[in-house]
């Protein structure tokens, strides 16, 4: 969900101030594919994404009225957004302890296997099944990295909006954001070495 988007829609802020029904239809119909794929990611159910969606979009036409538009129409949106995502996983009482009390933590590194993807071509970094290995890896993620990384890496938010909306430290944000990555480059480093291996006997 890109401000662009919304700029090629049209949408009237004014007229969503006012309380104009057709014009929130408008925004829904803009935004709603975004929020809840972004639900879907934080959540992994669909019914739950569907709860998110819906929740949203009621609070953010509550609170229209008081927005300032000190951030974009579109960030104010994903936040609400995400904000309804992480209290939805509270409410599931997921263990969102510190990434340092992780019990598989601690032999990350040391477990590592790394290889140098420079020999692969272009296109196979881009291939559908190297996204889909991708995805794969950031869904096996504790819930702990995994938010955190979507978050910062893939919604491209920063490490204090990160922080503030996990209420978090932003030391602790980059911790896990560092550890997310590691274990990410591990799995696909795996992956990669054996598509190298397939490409040099070929």
């Amino acid at each position: 969900m890109s401000e662009e988007s919304l700029n090629n829609s049209n949408i009237s802020l004014a007229a969503l101030k006012a309380g104009d029904r057709a014009e929130f239809a408008r925004l829904v119909d803009a935004t709603s594919n975004h929020i809840y794929r972004l639900a879907l990611k934080i959540l992994r159910d669909p019914q739950d994404a569907e709860d998110v969606l819906q929740e949203s979009y009621i609070k953010a036409m509550r609170a229209l009225p008081e927005f300032e538009g000190r951030s974009s129409l579109s960030t104010w949106l994903y936040r609400i957004a995400v904000n309804e995502a992480l209290m939805l996983l509270r409410k599931r009482r997921v263990n969102l302890v510190p990434v340092e009390e992780d019990p598989d933590e601690d032999d990350l590194q040391a477990g590592m296997v790394l290889t140098d993807w420079c020999c692969l071509p272009e296109d196979e970094l881009l291939s559908a099944e190297s996204r889909q290995r991708l995805e794969q890896a950031v869904d096996a993620l504790p819930e702990t990295l995994r938010v955190v990384f979507m978050l910062r890496d893939m919604e491209g938010l920063s490490i204090r909006e990160t922080a503030g909306m996990l209420g978090l430290t932003e030391t602790a944000v980059k911790t896990r954001l560092l550890r997310a990555r590691l274990r990410l480059r591990n799995q696909l480093s795996v992956y990669f070495g054996e598509r190298l291996t397939e490409n040099s006997s070929e």
